[in-house]
């Protein structure tokens, strides 16, 4: 296509755009119509995203959070080229923010049009088997941590504990010990001067101190701040489903030296699991089948909450679109408006490209590869608003289908959307070897899609999380935000109840007490068919939502498998076994009440009548 089709076409484009958002002004009403942001959105934007001065004090209201990151963004236009649609874009893009359609990782919230600059949320860092390699890695983790980024390391290519080192005379003292030194350090780093670090931390299902790692959290104490999780081969699933011994290899040479039964392995899993939530699985063998530049090297861990597998070095940009945002109304029938779904997600992988354009990288390391791949991770929130508007269960099979159906348009729309960017800005730097290029695909990013928790911003949004189900609908956020408390009570519902002619005050109060429709006199048998919250879907069906995503993102997905307190250890092996049988590239369980402290608590009163059954703490402050 030449310049100046291109140029045709983009005008073209625009123009179709607003025709498109003036028809549907006209003729629909968008839901939900709530006006402004919530208390607990404006508590959160002043306590982590507005500008401060010297003294701490904050100057900047949202308004014009909104229009420097729009600003910041949209900068990018002019860098490559086209200062005459930077006006455009800016309005675009300032639009999408203020109406809360969708928003970007909390990083370039904080730190678009600020002399900071780092905008990516999500990292991986190589650790070599060296003193001076690891200690490189620790600092890097500092770089990027206080920029608000989170880190995510394979320790896999650490020798032993006990083994050998030449050049000191003495034994190494294995993974696990040095992991307590980035521990240490991400303790004393506040990202951004606004949240806490996090971590994750990977070992190989056949490194010989896998069961260490395994079982480094049980005395509630340590790596607390790090996610864990095992990386698990195609290999050792067998070996489980065969019951036979497993080989152990040494990182650096790939010899075999111990074996152990792959079940002893998988209970001691599970059990961790059980009692701390910790660890979860990744999928290695599926991830790799995944990566769309397997000439560039092995992806070996994912960034904190996992739903970016990335190379080391590598960085990835997030984004959401808030699905509460894009359905319409008709004579009081509620649907997905498709057109607004379409419109907004190419906007946002443009902006999400920018974003890769003006962001100032922690390293050249980091900046060289990112930019190559200009890998994004374009998601959701929103999800359980979305069916609950739609009269549609969360668990229930049509949820599933639904599920698929909903995230193909957005997977389908942002490639299409990567390509036409090709077009205009040229296909990423390493397109050439990828498996783009093997099937004569011109893309501008390596990977458009990923599923992040989106807790603080979904917050903002004033929608549900990620692709959660209602965790409750009515919770405190615990030790938050420099130890504040913030009760949440589901909007959505109080909504439902008026509209059903119910006495919405009177029930609220009775819901604010437990969380839950269970206990509750008085509500309709839709009420509780709807408004089902997390405890109450069997792990089967979260699994099933979790795979119908997952066969439609190009990265991974962050979701929680709830399971109640009582919950049976062979109800977790159950849903780490059913997970890799359906194809997903990793999984967390967590048996609500695993944790002595949690983030989100059932209830909203200051006695929470289910506090033993208080969720991990939320997937979107990490898994720590």
């Amino acid at each position: 296509m030449s310049r100046g089709s291109l140029a045709k076409w983009t005008k073209r484009f625009r123009l179709a755009c607003k025709l498109a958002m003036n028809a549907f002004n006209d003729a629909i009403v968008t839901v939900p119509a709530r006006p402004g942001l919530s208390a607990n959105a404006l508590r959160v934007l002043e306590a982590r995203y507005l500008r401060r001065d010297g003294q701490r004090h904050v100057i900047e209201t949202s308004e014009q959070l909104f229009i420097r990151v729009a600003k910041a963004v949209a900068e990018a236009e002019r860098l490559m080229d086209n200062s005459g649609e930077f006006s455009f874009w800016l309005g675009e893009f300032h639009q999408m923010l203020a109406s809360v359609d969708f928003l970007p990782n909390s990083p370039t919230l904080m730190n678009a049009g600020t002399p900071l600059g780092q905008l990516s949320a999500c990292f991986v860092l190589p650790v070599p088997d060296t003193i001076e390699g690891i200690f490189d890695a620790v600092k890097q983790m500092a770089l990027i941590q206080r920029t608000g980024g989170g880190t995510g390391f394979s320790f896999s290519r650490l020798r032993p504990k006990g083994d050998p080192v030449s050049s000191t005379g003495g034994e190494s003292s294995g993974p696990v010990s040095f992991m307590k030194i980035f521990d240490c350090a991400t303790e004393n780093i506040k990202q951004g001067g606004r949240r806490r670090g996090a971590n994750m931390g990977v070992l190989r299902v056949d490194h010989p101190d896998i069961l260490e790692f395994v079982e480094a959290k049980l005395d509630g104490r340590s790596l607390q701040n790090f996610n864990l999780s095992v990386g698990v081969t195609d290999e050792f699933m067998q070996a489980l489903r065969e019951e036979e011994r497993f080989p152990l290899r040494h990182p650096s040479t790939g010899h075999c030296i111990d074996t152990l039964p792959a079940r002893e392995i998988f209970d001691a899993i599970v059990e961790a699991a059980w009692r701390t939530g910790d660890p979860g699985l990744l999928f290695l063998d599926t991830i790799d089948r995944a990566n769309p530049t397997p000439e560039l090297g092995d992806i070996e861990t994912t960034n904190p909450c996992g739903e970016v597998p990335l190379l080391p070095y590598e960085s990835c940009n997030l984004g959401s679109l808030n699905l509460g945002r894009m359905l319409r109304e008709r004579d009081g029938n509620v649907a997905v408006d498709w057109e607004k779904l379409r419109i907004t997600t190419r906007k946002a992988v443009r902006f999400l490209d920018n974003v890769v354009e003006v962001n100032k990288y922690p390293t050249s390391e980091i900046a060289d590869i990112s930019r190559g791949n200009r890998k994004l991770g374009l998601g959701v929130m929103g999800f359980a608003e979305m069916l609950i508007r739609l009269g549609i269960a969360y668990d229930s099979a049509k949820a599933v289908e639904f599920a698929e159906t909903l995230m193909e348009f957005i997977s389908e729309t942002a490639a299409q959307a990567s390509q036409e960017l090709a077009e205009e800005r040229g296909t990423f730097a390493n397109w050439r070897g990828s498996v783009h290029e093997a099937q004569g695909l011109r893309l501008r990013n390596a990977t458009r899609t990923a599923i992040a928790p989106t807790g603080t911003i979904g917050i903002i949004a004033g929608t549900t999380p990620s692709i959660e189900p209602l965790f409750a609908l009515a919770y405190r956020r615990v030790n938050v935000l420099d130890g504040q408390t913030l009760v949440e009570v589901n909007p959505i519902l109080r909504e439902w109840l008026e509209s059903q002619g119910l006495e919405a005050d009177a029930l609220m109060q009775q819901i604010q007490k437990c969380g839950n429709l269970r206990t509750v006199r008085g509500v309709p048998e839709e009420a509780r068919r709807l408004f089902v919250t997390a405890l109450e879907i069997q792990p089967e069906q979260h699994l099933q939502i979790q795979a119908a995503f997952q066969r439609h993102v190009d990265n991974s997905i962050s979701k929680t498998i709830n399971l109640p307190h009582d919950a049976m250890r062979e109800e977790i092996a159950h849903a780490y076994l059913r997970a890799h049988e359906l194809g997903l590239k990793g999984v967390t369980v967590y048996r609500c009440g695993s944790k002595s402290s949690q983030v989100l608590e059932l209830g909203a009163g200051e006695q929470s009548l289910y506090h033993e059954h208080a969720s991990r703490c939320d997937p979107q402050e990490c898994r720590v």
